[in-house]
Parts: C-alpha cells; sequence; structure tokens
C-alpha cells in the first residue's frame, strides 16, 4: 500500500508541476491598464483571443485602486501569444496596453521613463 501511495504522490506532484508550469506559459503581463478597468473588463477585451481562464489586476492597497498592470492567463500557449501580438499598443478605455509574455519579470522603467524622472 506504501508504494502506490509514494507512486500516486510522484504522479500528482508531476502533475501539479506541469499544470504550474503550463500556466506560466500561457499568462501574459498587462501594462497601462485604466485605473478604470476591471477585472471582467481586462477579461472581456482579451476574449477575442482565445478561453480566459484568469484575469487580475493588481491594486494598490494604500489607495484602493489599480496599479494600472495585471495578468491574463489562457487555457492554451498559443491562446496567449495571439492575444500578446494583437493587444500589444491597442488602446483599451483610452490607454495605450503594453502586452508581455513574461510575467514574472517586475516592469522595468524604460529609458524614457528613466529620463523623464532624473531630471
Amino acid at each position: 500500500m506504501e508504494g502506490l501511495r509514494q507512486i500516486w504522490c510522484q504522479q500528482h506532484r508531476s502533475l501539479s508541476q506541469l499544470l504550474f508550469l503550463r500556466s506560466i506559459s500561457s499568462k501574459i503581463f498587462v501594462k497601462g491598464l485604466a485605473f478604470s478597468t476591471t477585472k471582467e473588463k481586462l477579461a472581456e477585451a482579451f476574449s477575442e483571443y482565445g478561453n480566459v481562464l484568469n484575469a487580475d489586476i493588481v491594486l494598490n492597497k494604500a489607495k484602493n485602486r489599480s496599479k494600472g498592470f495585471g495578468y491574463v492567463t489562457f487555457a492554451k500557449e498559443e491562446e496567449a501569444r495571439k492575444a500578446q501580438m494583437a493587444m500589444n499598443g491597442k488602446i483599451l478605455h483610452g490607454r495605450v496596453l503594453y502586452v508581455d509574455m513574461e510575467p514574472n519579470k517586475k516592469p522595468e522603467k524604460s529609458s524614457f521613463d528613466k529620463a523623464t524622472t532624473d531630471g
């Protein structure tokens, strides 16, 4: 019985890791969101490109409003890539979107942002 439990645990862990890795590869980072954009509106805007499993907007807890960026997770990596290609540079709720396939990186300041804040 112990051997069966070990096999089940190994298979379950492998399946969990696979599902986790798959969710990372099908997740996109969206920057430039209007403060009025909700999770529902974000999911709706990206649903044209595939099956949206989840849409999250990162909140500034002190101000209780959006920080202007979030994440959209698709069922398939191909859907995420299609959405990234189609929506990058598009306007949503009056703001230009920046869409990237690398959700684990923190958004970095561009050279333009650095130049305008340095002087």
